[in-house]
Parts: structure tokens; C-alpha cells; sequence
């Protein structure tokens, strides 16, 4: 592995929840890099204030505030860690130079590659339409044609709010075991349910989730530049 300790990467979060999630990703992955966080809550409240599917347009504008701030800082690599608005940084690319990431693209790519029929696990119901259109788009651009699977958890997300971890897990681990009997792999929708991994080691199919995914895809870029 390449030394990137002199690499800077950018994350923008519509959560502070989303920190938590990330960490242990970074430390694991690129340790050694410089990570500086934006947060704002207020995304993800009006987000949540919308219509599942729908997304206020002042939260792309912040998005796009907030990249550009971090191009101005210098930073190597931008990612958004929010699954709700991933299409913001689509919306922003043309008006940032920085390499961008949207921390879900990459285990929707992977998810495709395993087969035609998608389980797409989530807690929270504004994610989903923004997680099955980038499924769909990865799917579209891998030249194949997939069945999606949807399954929408909110509890478990309610449980992870209060600090429930515990039966956060054991509710979604739940999900996936039925899933998994009519799918051929499954992505996890948002970055707080990456806490599954180290229980999701013997799955009937292969369990994504945008933590180990989106990190590894950082490495590889920057090992790139």
C-alpha cells in the first residue's frame, strides 16, 4: 500500500449520527490520512421534513457550499456521506474540480456484478427512492438489468437514535436472513448500518455496506492520484 499521509479527504455529512459510522472505517482503512469533516443537521431534517423521494433544493446549494470550501482548503478527495441526497453530488459535480464520492456508488456497483436480483435493506424511508435510483443508474451503466428487492426497517433506526445498538442489529440481521433466501446479494442503505459487519461474516449471499465499500474506494482513488 502507498504511504497517503500527505492526502487530505473531505466528508460532508447531513447527520452527525453518520460521524459515528464512519470512524471506524477510517481508522481501519486510511489511517494515515487527513480527515476533515462538515456537518449539518438541518439537511437531514428538511430532508426528513420532504416526501420520501423528494430532496429541498437548498440542500444540493449547501452541498456544493460545502465542496467548494473544501476544494479552497485543498483537500484531495470529497465525499458525501449522506445515501438521502446522493444525487447532490451529481447536481455539483460540474462546478467542482475535486474529485467527488457519493459513499454508496461503490457497493451498488458491486451488488450488480453479483447478480440480477437486489436486496436493498434500509431504516429510514427518505433513503430509499435516492438508494434504488442509484442502484438502478449503477445497473444502467453496467449494461444489466436487476430486480430490486426493497425492504424498509424503520424501527431499527429508531432503536440506533436512543443507543439501542443491540436490537438495532438484531432486527436488520433478521431482514437479511429472510432476504437472503430470494436475492443475490444486498446493499445496506445507509452508513450506520455498516455496525453489522462483523456479524454478516457467513451470509447465504454477499452483504454490502457503504462503509467498508465507500473507505476501500478512497484508498484506491487516492492510491490513484
Amino acid at each position: 500500500m502507498k504511504d497517503l499521509s500527505k492526502k487530505t479527504v473531505g466528508i460532508i455529512h447531513a447527520a452527525l449520527i453518520s460521524t459515528k459510522g464512519v470512524q471506524p472505517f477510517i481508522q481501519e482503512i486510511i489511517p494515515e490520512v487527513t480527515v476533515v469533516h462538515v456537518v449539518d443537521d438541518t439537511i437531514q431534517n428538511s430532508n426528513f421534513a420532504c416526501q420520501p423521494g423528494v430532496i429541498p433544493k437548498e440542500n444540493f446549494f449547501k452541498f456544493a457550499t460545502y465542496a467548494h470550501n473544501m476544494e479552497l482548503a485543498g483537500v484531495d478527495l470529497i465525499m458525501l456521506a449522506c445515501s438521502t441526497f446522493n444525487r447532490a453530488v451529481e447536481v455539483a459535480r460540474p462546478m467542482i474540480n475535486t474529485p467527488m464520492l457519493q459513499i454508496d456508488r461503490t457497493m451498488m456497483d458491486l451488488a450488480v456484478m453479483n447478480g440480477n436480483k437486489i436486496g436493498l435493506l434500509a431504516t429510514v424511508p427518505t433513503t430509499v427512492p435516492a438508494s434504488e435510483r442509484l442502484l438502478k443508474l449503477a445497473a444502467e451503466e453496467a449494461g444489466k438489468e436487476i430486480e430490486i428487492t426493497i425492504v424498509l426497517c424503520t424501527k431499527a433506526f429508531e432503536e440506533i437514535k436512543k443507543g439501542n445498538v443491540d436490537l438495532h442489529n438484531e432486527l436488520l440481521l433478521k431482514e437479511i436472513e429472510q432476504l437472503s433466501e430470494t436475492v443475490d446479494a444486498i446493499v445496506m442503505a445507509q452508513v450506520s448500518m455498516s455496525a453489522l459487519e462483523p456479524m454478516l461474516t457467513n451470509t447465504k449471499v454477499p452483504v454490502y455496506n457503504s462503509g467498508r465499500t465507500g473507505f476501500n474506494k478512497i484508498r484506491e482513488i487516492l492510491e490513484s492520484m
